[in-house]
């Protein structure tokens, strides 16, 4: 199956902007599916290393983390 997790918030909603991200990651891709994330909007701004190292959502894994797992899985990111 393939799987789109479209994000469009960024620094100023950390879980808004992590939670799709984390669900691609430590969920789809661990149940074998074909996963792409669309960066629209605001998150865009995850790119900058700057603001992706910084950001830390509630209950989820640090932005950094999920953005390397999801470099280390090779999933196709579109901006």
């Amino acid at each position: 199956m393939k799987v789109a997790y479209f994000v469009s918030t960024g620094a100023s909603d950390p879980t808004g902007a992590s939670v799709p991200i984390h669900l691609a990651v430590n969920g789809s891709v661990e149940l074998g599916q074909e996963v792409s994330l669309v960066l629209g909007g605001d998150a865009t701004e995850i790119l900058d290393p700057k603001v992706r190292d910084s950001l830390q959502g509630l209950g989820v894994p640090p932005m950094k983390e999920l953005m390397e797992k999801a470099r280390d899985k090779g999933l196709a990111v579109y901006v």
